[in-house]
């Protein structure tokens, strides 16, 4: 393990091999999205289940939280600002990044010239604090909580996750909290088989049944992440970066399974990633160690820029699926530009984090937690 930068030493040393996982997790939501652009459902779509990157981000998200706060005596007020201070720059600059390109990204599916400049505003702000809009009430139209930047709604489940932490699931026993995940991931199971899509790609609009979706995917995953911390014992494992790696990457890219007649199929693929495969990968990952220098750079490099990455990409997705569409292009006429928005996201999640994400991080560190230098 490697100690966080001293501006950011709020939690204990982070594992390098779960920031790698949660590095290689996020280029699989930007590929996953990519291909959005040639998918006419979630049936047709390659790289099919990068969806479920979310759902390992919430599991992580739990294990590293009861890793660092579990017994750590703060105020709720202390334990909010943290968050804040960690999660809320990124939000900021991915709302503001979409509605800089928003009037870029005309295409037949949304059309932004109807849109005004003062909606626009109003539709950042919204985004910049993570209030939801309702299907009909977006400007986009295709039914996102936030149309400037669609992943932002797994931002308001984890931060829906990190007061549930703060207000009621650190406070129970081990066995309580098993019983919680019992029963959400029960109810996980069940969604995912047999919910309207027979999948777990849900969470991302304001309905009754992606809201239903989304907080199952979080009460599963999040507490899971909890229960693990709490029991965990490491394991002597060697080599699990690059293998855990390649079963992330291979099940994210797997074909939808079951096609339309079969739902419950696929759904009981997304379950089983998700309460099984993904935890395991959180335990192995957690347990092994990197004796490896290189591997222990890639592991730093790909932690570093996951979330950033995470947060920036989508509205080039917005714009790439225009001109898609605009253009009626194949993927392999697209490639060029594919390849161009996979490496300029990443350049992006870089410098967002080198300019932007750490010093505000720093800032706001000294100016709300009175750190000193």
């Amino acid at each position: 393990m490697a100690a966080p930068s001293s501006a950011f030493s709020d939690t204990k040393p982070h594992y390098n091999i779960l920031d790698g996982f949660r590095g290689v997790a996020a280029l699989t939501v930007l590929c996953f999205h990519v291909f959005e652009a040639f998918a006419t459902s979630h049936l047709d779509q390659n790289i099919n289940h990068g969806y479920l990157a979310v759902d390992f981000f919430f599991i992580l998200s739990g294990f590293v939280m009861g890793y660092a706060y579990d017994n750590k005596n703060m105020t709720t007020v202390n334990f909010l600002k943290r968050r804040i201070i960690r999660l809320h720059p990124m939000v900021v600059l991915g709302a503001l990044i979409g509605a800089a390109l928003f009037y870029l990204q005309g295409c037949e599916v949304w059309d932004v010239s109807l849109i005004s400049v003062s909606m626009l505003i109003v539709a950042t702000l919204l985004n910049i604090f993570l209030i939801p809009a309702t299907p009909g009430s977006e400007i986009r139209g295709v039914g996102e909580m936030y149309p400037l930047n669609g992943p932002s709604w797994s931002l308001f489940f984890e931060y829906a996750g990190n007061i549930l932490y703060i207000f009621l699931i650190r406070k129970l026993s081990t066995r309580a909290l098993s019983v919680l995940v019992l029963l959400a991931g029960a109810g996980l199971a069940a969604y995912a088989m047999f919910g309207p899509e027979g999948d777990l790609c849900v969470g991302f609009s304001m309905t009754p049944a992606g809201m239903l979706g989304g907080s199952l995917r979080l009460l599963f995953a999040f507490p899971a992440g909890l229960l693990l911390s709490r029991l965990f014992k490491p394991a002597k494992v060697k080599g699990v970066f690059w293998t855990g790696s390649l079963v992330i990457v291979i099940l994210s890219a797997i074909p939808r399974i079951g096609g339309t007649e079969n739902f419950w199929m696929n759904g009981l693929y997304d379950a089983l990633c998700v309460i099984l495969v993904f935890p395991l990968l959180v335990y192995f990952g957690a347990s092994a160690r990197i004796t490896n220098e290189a591997t222990n750079r890639v592991c730093k490099f790909l932690g570093d820029i996951s979330y950033p990455l995470y947060m920036v990409h989508y509205p080039f997705i917005y714009g790439y699926y225009a001109w898609v569409k605009n253009e009626n292009l194949t993927f392999m006429e697209s490639l060029p530009g594919a390849a161009a928005l996979v490496a300029g996201s990443i350049l992006l999640a870089w410098i967002s984090l080198k300019l932007y994400d750490e010093p505000v991080r720093r800032y706001l560190t000294k100016r709300l937690l009175k750190v000193k230098k």
